[in-house]
């Protein structure tokens, strides 16, 4: 086994884990914390791609900026501990079936799929960081500064709401 091999099996499964401690932890903060490691652990999947403005992005934005805003929000509306309850009957006579034939589905295309699936990422295929960067800045300016104003918005709502709650 290559280095690169090993190195995308560990950070596979750290994302694995880090998404089902998401879903499975009681408290919101812990969660979103879970989600923070899944990005890092995404962010290390796009490096070994050869993608490290897609990396950096992940890390920047949806592990920096998206969570903070997702931890300001769970602090706002002072969530606390999830209370558990019992699963519908359809969750609990469905949901194992369901489960089953969708990996049997994922497993049926991912054997049909063969090798090819892994020699399509040539070095070829992937833009350069620098390519990147010019396409965002030029041709799609205008929808990359609409983000940020739209997300400058959601933090304005956000902290009016705040002070309507303390008044």
């Amino acid at each position: 086994m290559s280095a690169p091999l090993i190195i995308f099996f560990v950070l596979a499964a750290v994302a694995v884990l880090g998404a089902m401690s998401l879903i499975i932890q009681k408290h919101p903060i812990h969660s979103a914390l879970s989600l923070i490691v899944v990005m890092v652990a995404l962010a290390g999947l796009y490096l070994l791609m050869g993608a490290e403005f897609v990396a950096a992005v992940q890390i920047i934005v949806y592990g920096g900026a998206i969570m903070v805003l997702f931890v300001f929000v769970i602090m706002l509306l002072n969530a606390e501990a999830e209370e558990r309850t019992d699963f519908s009957k359809l969750a609990k006579f469905a949901g194992l079936p369901l489960t089953l034939a969708l990996l049997g589905v994922l497993a049926a295309v991912m054997v049909r799929a063969g090798p090819g699936v892994a020699n399509a990422a040539h070095p070829g295929a992937l833009a350069d960081t620098r390519s990147l960067s010019t396409m965002l800045f030029t041709n799609f300016v205008y929808p990359f500064e609409l983000t940020s104003f739209l997300i400058l918005v959601a933090i304005l709502g956000a902290m009016v709401l705040a002070q309507r709650e303390q008044k």
